[in-house]
């Protein structure tokens, strides 16, 4: 490393074109400066570390840069560079946090009477300006009123909320945003080339969103990692480092919930204990997974495509309904809410768990197929009925598949089938393919458009456009390849699918058992009898077929 001064104030910007974000206040600031129309007081307003008092230093150097009132300062005239280094005579900061009397306040502003020594203006830095005493507030109103022509204010905060109004309505106010993980992690991958360092993407992400929001926060965080993994940022080092949990938890924790495996999420739950992890952080980091899987369900184009878990996200997109994403994730927010109030934290985490794995609307457990108010053997009589009524009805035939599962009754010659000769019946053909999770999930949702000696031609629908990611494409061509025993190219065209896809057909079939055995169960003598004798209610909606 070229330097091994602390990277917040290495790096810190000089001038407004080095800002990372903040563009609607740049902008702001840049046009007043170019076209002279300066005000006497600014307020900026922001969570910590978010540039405002870096504004204000550049601000200060474009009112007092030897070059003129600019919105690009030289950085080169001695103006410029005694700003830099905080030796500039006529730029006076002052933290209020630690000056908050009022007998500080008409000290500043008694030096506040006279010209600039050296500069154009006299520039007054006021940083967390609300922590003021009142007395104190009420000596700077005067001069906030009616200033010198060759004094500027600058005040930054935390909190506007405790400046009172009289001050807020002198003063020009700008709110500066939190910035977005994304950019400050291109900021980090920029510092950390220049500082000559080798990182891995996903350990810059990891300290992106730590920071919250602040760039300072960021690289000082990047200074700890760097510390902390000798020189080298590591993923698994930055994630030890924060005490942030495993991604692959998380995943394995969706794994196991899009197959109802309620045993799976309790073993990864004592796995993450074992390591002492924090629960509480991973219901935030679950709850921004689901977060994000939901995002690419409905935006893909938001995960950009270098993603490192792009194609995970995809996958968990095309396997979770809408409905279920919104409920897990509310579900997920609420326990961490409630996290304090459970027994411990690992009782908290997994009541969280089991809750989606109870109140899903589109998915149940066997064992929940009855919920009927009364004794234990009307339940289990119940159930009973429920596996009895979600017996597999007869399918339709379907039409003979070629392949090597179907013995010879492939076509004379080529082998393959046209649109004008026997269509195989796509439905059963996928089922007999060798994928899985995205390739699978693109399978189904597609209908045969045309198959021929050396191509395949699928029809996709518009709404299921994220499902065509490269990966699953080429999973899906490797496998009919292996199918049908010679290569051949998977082409899929988007269009309204005009025909029912194996996906509608599955679904279907799932709605034909949900309604066999919800009319079994009310028709069945034993739960009517317990009805009437007991007084008991039926929850129908809690009748789940296997």
């Amino acid at each position: 490393m070229s330097d091994i001064s602390v990277l917040a104030r290495k790096w810190r910007p000089r001038n407004f074109s080095q800002l990372a974000g903040q563009e609607h206040v740049v902008r702001a600031l840049s046009n007043a400066l170019v076209q002279n129309r300066l005000h006497h007081a600014y307020l900026f307003t922001g969570t910590r570390g978010v540039g405002k008092t870096t504004i204000a230093r550049i601000f200060a150097k474009s009112l007092n840069c030897l070059t003129g009132i600019t919105a690009t300062p030289c950085g080169e005239c001695s103006a410029c560079k005694e700003i830099d280094s905080g030796r500039f005579v006529d730029l006076v900061e002052l933290d209020a946090a630690s000056n908050t009397q009022v007998d500080n306040m008409r000290e500043l502003l008694e030096g506040a009477l006279y010209a600039p020594t050296s500069g154009r203006f006299k520039v007054y830095i006021i940083d967390e300006v609300h922590m003021l005493s009142k007395s104190a507030f009420n000596a700077m109103l005067k001069t906030l009123e009616e200033p010198p022509p060759h004094v500027k204010f600058i005040l930054a905060t935390t909190d506007p909320q405790k400046i009172p109004v009289t001050v807020l309505s002198r003063c020009l106010q700008f709110n500066l945003k939190q910035l977005p993980s994304g950019l400050i992690s291109t900021h980090l991958q920029f510092v950390l080339s220049e500082e000559g360092i080798s990182f891995e993407q996903g350990a810059v992400n990891l300290v992106a969103r730590a920071a919250q929001g602040s760039m300072r926060d960021a690289l000082s965080l990047m200074d700890q990692a760097i510390a902390f993994s000798a020189g080298k940022i590591e993923e698994v080092a930055v994630r030890a480092m924060l005490g942030a949990m495993d991604q692959g938890c998380l995943f394995d924790l969706l794994t196991a919930l899009s197959d109802w495996n309620g045993v799976a999420m309790l073993q990864v739950a004592d796995a993450m204990a074992t390591r002492s992890v924090a629960f509480e952080s991973a219901l935030q980091e679950l709850a921004a997974l689901l977060h994000r899987v939901a995002l690419v369900q409905t935006v893909p184009e938001a995960i950009p495509e270098d993603e490192p878990e792009r194609a995970r996200l995809l996958e968990f997109a095309a396997i979770f309904a809408p409905e279920d994403l919104q409920l897990f994730y509310q579900i997920a927010i609420h326990g961490r809410a409630e996290i304090d109030l459970a027994p411990d934290e690992y009782a908290g985490f997994t009541m969280t768990l089991l809750r989606m794995l109870a109140f899903s609307p589109s998915v149940g457990v066997a064992s929940r197929g009855l919920s009927v108010r009364v004794s234990s053997q009307s339940a289990v009589v119940g159930v009973s009925a429920v596996a009895k009524a979600s017996a597999e009805p007869p399918l339709m035939p379907l039409a003979p598949v070629m392949g090597r599962d179907s013995g010879e009754a492939q076509p004379a010659k080529s082998g393959f089938t046209s649109l004008n000769g026997a269509q195989p019946n796509w439905a059963s053909l996928v089922a007999q393919l060798n994928i899985q999770a995205m390739a699978q999930q693109l399978a189904k949702h597609c209908l045969l458009e045309e198959l021929a000696e050396q191509l395949v031609v699928l029809r996709l629908a518009p709404e299921f456009k994220h499902l065509q990611t490269r990966l699953a494409t080429e999973n899906l061509q490797a496998a009919l390849a292996e199918y049908f025993g010679r290569p051949l190219k998977l082409s899929i065209l988007l269009g309204k699918a005009v025909e029912a896809t194996p996906a509608k057909i599955e679904h279907q079939a799932k709605q034909n058992k949900q309604q066999q055995a919800s009319e079994s169960i009310q028709g069945d003598t034993f739960v009517t009898d317990a009805q009437e004798e007991l007084d008991a209610t039926l929850l129908v909606e809690s009748i789940k077929s296997n």
